[in-house]
């Protein structure tokens, strides 16, 4: 259980990954934060070697994540030991490094052959593991003409495999149908709500199933409640539209309640409530490799705390579909 394959590309990691968005500090869109607020990079490398330490071997960035800053973090702190480590990045997002703003996304073959230069020269490695597209809506035909320049780089060695993601299963079918090494869909999903369309053209295409969000932005971590408020440099603080899970910087009350509904279930067995949202995953879909964010060592050790208890039994998941309606 603790370790799986990323579908048909044979690239073995733990199930449990660790999600790099936050330790790439703040980055903005004019004067839309996108990031998560100041971070320690120290306190950041520490978490990225103690997750190594309790057996997680998968980290997912993005070029966009600090406007580079992520990938730099991740480098310093795999150093001497990158062959520990699988690196999944993505491309699609433009950026300044300097002022930390993004650009308009760059969908384009050109724009794949120099973003991938400049991630491997911000990760410090001679290979990205899984190279993903970010553009969650892409236009199918203008996904499609990646793949020949994809599949040049797996030929070359700069990447082993590469995947999309998107939360569009016709998006994720059309791109697996087309190219060889595509090895993964990663998809925005938790026990509360989720793009679970996508599972059956994972099983059906043998893909692996990133799950970015498995804590449903921190709310499933339990510390938030009704009249918790965000700061305004988090991106949850000045809360963009797509941003469900907080609405005004505050956390969504239904959510909360809907939380409240599952918590005895899910804390079941000694589990936290992060642990428990985890092991629904687990429990719901076999290929899931939930990628929590982590800033702190101890925001690690919890998680992967997940893989001693396991997915939840037949019987948890059922009471947990039963008490959200799904059943």
């Amino acid at each position: 259980m603790k370790t799986r394959f990323l579908g048909r590309s044979g690239i073995e990691v733990s199930a449990l990954g660790m999600g790099c968005w936050a330790i790439g500090g703040p980055f903005w869109a004019g004067e839309q934060p996108l990031g998560w607020g100041e971070v320690d990079d120290e306190e950041s490398i520490r978490a990225v070697r103690r997750a190594l330490d309790l057996g997680v071997t998968f980290f997912d960035t993005a070029n966009v994540y600090g406007a580079g800053h992520s990938e730099e973090v991740l480098a310093r702190a795999l150093a001497g030991r990158r062959d520990e480590a699988v690196i999944a990045t993505k491309f699609g997002g433009t950026f300044d490094e300097q002022t930390r703003q993004v650009g308009p996304d760059d969908g384009t073959p050109a724009g794949v052959a120099r973003a991938v230069r400049e991630s491997l020269r911000r990760l410090g490695t001679d290979r990205i593991d899984l190279y993903q597209l970010h553009i969650n809506a892409l236009p199918i035909p203008e996904a499609l003409d990646l793949v020949p320049v994809l599949e040049g780089l797996v030929e070359q060695g700069l990447i082993r495999a590469y995947g999309w993601s998107t939360d569009f299963p016709e998006r994720a079918d059309a791109f697996a149908s087309a190219a060889p090494n595509c090895a993964a869909i990663q998809a925005d999903m938790s026990v509360l709500r989720g793009s679970y369309a996508v599972l059956p053209v994972a099983e059906r295409h043998d893909l692996g199933v990133i799950v970015r969000g498995p804590l449903a932005m921190g709310l499933l971590g339990g510390r938030y409640t009704t009249s918790s408020e965000l700061p305004r440099d988090d991106v949850r603080g000045l809360s963009p539209e797509w941003m469900t899970y907080f609405t005004d910087g505050r956390p969504t009350p239904e959510f909360l309640a809907r939380i409240d509904g599952i918590r005895q279930v899910l804390t079941s067995g000694g589990r936290t409530l992060a642990q428990g949202a985890l092991a629904w995953l687990w429990a719901y879909d076999a290929r899931t490799v939930p990628i929590p964010g982590c800033r702190t060592v101890a925001q690690v050790e919890e998680n992967a705390g997940a893989l001693a208890h396991g997915p939840l039994s037949p019987s948890e998941l059922a009471d947990v579909e039963r008490l959200m309606g799904r059943e």
